[in-house]
């Protein structure tokens, strides 16, 4: 399996370097990043999270939140949607076959109209939370203008699974490699999930919004800015799981860090470092003598 990684829109906060830890003045506007993965897998593509979509960079007020717009103010350019990146390397929209959603936050679930006919995976108390609605934060969070394709949603149950490094309840994908799987990590919402690919060097590890800032992953003294710390509070469904599945994935960094590659979504230092680029750019073409190789993946019927 190859793996792309991209930056689906940047998310340029309110707070500068209170949020981002890099930004040289709290009065600029931060830039934490939208990391979705692509994975080319033997007769499809799999992406992991969508990020901003085209609908959201070509009408934001009619599908994102005014408060927040305002807050993150996102840099809503059409050549960073994951659609236009997966197009400028070559493939088709509808070469994405499955989308693995880690939470339906609007930041990572803005893209899924962008590939109607790709089955979407992500854990059923997630879908169960967004569509309830409850409160003003969750209509603000959770738009419902993004769900086009909810027919094509397929839920997985927490109640079961299997092991995975000690995480329970941790679900292969249907249609989808065993090198490919699902793990819950409640907290920030209450169905949000992780997805570990197993490569040959190790295993990569997104944890989604689990976390937000790298300093948090480390065993020997975690820390993270100030803006992204009281960030992560406002936008918490389950405070007690969100800290306990942090301590986890430190206990992993420690234990298994040799074997496990960690990264979050929205940290531009982790992004950096496993794509080798900056995030404000997209993805590079393939080199010519790699276009060819497995671009005409099998043509499948429409879902309905």
């Amino acid at each position: 399996m190859r793996i792309h990684h991209l930056n689906c829109i940047s998310s340029c906060p309110l707070g500068g370097r209170l949020m981002d830890g890099l930004t040289p003045s709290i009065l600029q506007r931060g830039h934490l990043t939208c990391h979705c993965l692509l994975i080319e897998t033997r007769d499809s593509l799999v992406l992991v999270d969508t990020g901003y979509g085209l609908k959201d960079v070509h009408d934001p007020h009619s599908r994102l939140s005014e408060f927040f717009l305002k807050q993150l103010k996102p840099d809503l350019r059409d050549e960073m949607t994951a659609r236009r990146q997966i197009e400028n390397l070559g493939f088709r929209a509808d070469d994405v076959r499955h989308i693995l959603l880690s939470h339906l936050d609007f930041d990572h679930a803005g893209g899924l109209d962008d590939f109607p006919s790709a089955k979407v995976h992500m854990m059923q108390t997630e879908i169960q939370g967004a569509r309830a609605q409850k409160t003003w934060l969750d209509r603000q969070r959770f738009r419902p203008q993004q769900w086009s394709t909810e027919r094509n949603w397929l839920a997985y149950h927490a109640e079961s699974g299997e092991s995975w490094y000690g995480f329970a309840k941790v679900h292969a994908l249907e249609g989808l490699p065993p090198e490919i799987l699902m793990l819950p990590l409640i907290g920030h919402t209450l169905g949000h999930a992780g997805v570990a690919i197993q490569r040959a060097e190790g295993w990569l590890l997104y944890a989604g919004d689990a976390y937000f800032y790298e300093g948090e992953m480390n065993v020997e003294k975690p820390h993270c800015t100030p803006g992204l710390t009281l960030y992560q509070i406002m936008m918490e469904k389950d405070r007690r799981s969100r800290l306990w599945n942090q301590n986890r994935l430190r206990e992993l960094v420690k234990l298994h860090g040799h074997d496990i590659d960690i990264f979050c979504a929205h940290d531009v230092a982790e992004f950096t470092r496993l794509a080798g680029r900056s995030p404000d750019v997209p993805v590079r073409p393939l080199p010519k003598e790699e276009t060819t190789r497995d671009r005409d993946f099998p043509r499948e019927q429409p879902l309905h």
